[in-house]
């Protein structure tokens, strides 16, 4: 789970584009945007369906979100580590049923985009993070199949085809990256059969597949100096139309890729008390790809350390984390990496720790929306 939080996003594009600082300094609630009522004409995810390869990974434009969000640990021959997060959202302005952009104007669009990059270069501990927002048209941004590509402006993931290995680029003031992208593993259907419900009533839920491992090279780019990288990648693919309810207050989304070849994917919804909601979910995947669901009544988490962002905003940086047999330590490489954005959130690169031994067997991602 990533990012939900895509609203109709034209007033952000316009605040992005204005000189006024009030604008500029303009918040949305992640909250607000998942829990929103405009949903008529919109396709919702209501019922599993059927998923298609690689078809699904291009754009579903009936529904009213959708992003396409990698995050990845990679580090260089020297063992110098960089965590790195790249999600392109698509939001609808309207429904595309409406065919208001058939009257020849190039500029009009259905469809706006923001794209979210960041590095954590854990060795000075700095986190640097970038937003872009443009409209779709005309070919600004958008998504396709034959060959494969979703891009926002210069940033882009493509193929040459519909196949991996795909290719992902980002230039931004402080980083950038140029990262090959191979996948290891066949799709994960999250949820029940890709159908993930993240509340009670019908259509809150969306479609939601992940990759849980790509083997990862490139360069990244650090103020100017590159570092040739090495590492693993996770991609998670989603898209919905309504998602939260009014008793959900945020989440916290873990992915988390072992030394054995497993992987955990968890994500803990939060009621108004910030407990664990009812529709927290996860699934387990063994080295041969074998899917494990996981429930809120399966997996105990606990906070052990938290950082404070500037705001005042408390995130837990090091939780413990019980299931089934395995006792864990998750712990951020560093604390902050907080995505001081338009839509502020924490989302970092973490490790994991056997809790009894101290020994790391493994490493992953961290998102948590309050």
């Amino acid at each position: 789970m990533v990012h939900r939080w895509l609203k109709i996003m034209l007033p952000l594009l316009l605040a992005a584009c204005s000189e006024t600082p009030e604008q500029e300094t303009a918040r949305l609630s992640a909250i607000d945007v998942l829990a929103s009522d405009d949903i008529a004409g919109y396709a919702r995810a209501q019922a599993p369906r059927r998923f298609s390869f690689p078809a699904d990974h291009g754009p579903h434009e009936g529904y009213r979100n959708e992003w396409w969000y990698l995050t990845g640990n990679v580090e260089t021959d020297q063992g110098r580590r960089f965590g790195y997060q790249v999600t392109f959202f698509r939001s609808a302005i309207r429904p595309s049923a409406n065919n208001s952009c058939d009257d020849g104007n190039a500029w009009c669009t259905d469809h706006v985009w923001m794209g979210h990059a960041a590095v954590s270069d854990v060795a000075s501990g700095e986190h640097m993070a970038a937003e872009i927002f443009t409209r779709q048209e005309p070919g600004l941004a958008g998504a396709s199949l034959d060959p494969f590509r979703v891009w926002l402006q210069d940033w882009q993931l493509i193929a040459r085809g519909n196949e991996f290995p795909w290719e992902l680029e980002v230039i931004s003031a402080e980083f950038s990256l140029a990262l090959r992208l191979d996948a290891k593993k066949t799709p994960v259907l999250q949820g029940d059969n890709g159908l993930s419900q993240k509340s009670p009533a019908p259509g809150n839920a969306s479609y939601y597949y992940s990759i849980t491992r790509l083997d990862t090279s490139g360069q990244v780019h650090v103020h100017g100096q590159a570092f040739t990288v090495t590492g693993s990648s996770w991609l998670d693919r989603e898209w919905s139309t309504s998602a939260l309810a009014a008793d959900q207050s945020g989440w916290d989304w873990f992915s988390l890729q072992f030394d054995n070849s497993s992987e955990l994917m968890y994500y803990q919804l939060r009621d108004l008390e910030g407990k664990a909601h009812a529709n927290s979910s996860g699934n387990y995947t063994s080295l041969m790809g074998t899917q494990t669901p996981v429930t809120r009544d399966d997996i105990v988490l606990e906070p052990l350390d938290t950082w404070a962002a500037p705001d005042g905003t408390v995130y837990t940086v090091e939780w413990r984390m019980r299931w089934r047999d395995n006792d864990w330590r998750i712990r951020a490489a560093f604390p902050d990496q907080l995505m001081d954005v338009t839509i502020r959130y924490w989302e970092g690169a973490v490790d994991v720790i056997d809790s009894t031994t101290g020994e790391t067997v493994g490493r992953g991602y961290l998102e948590m929306v309050r």
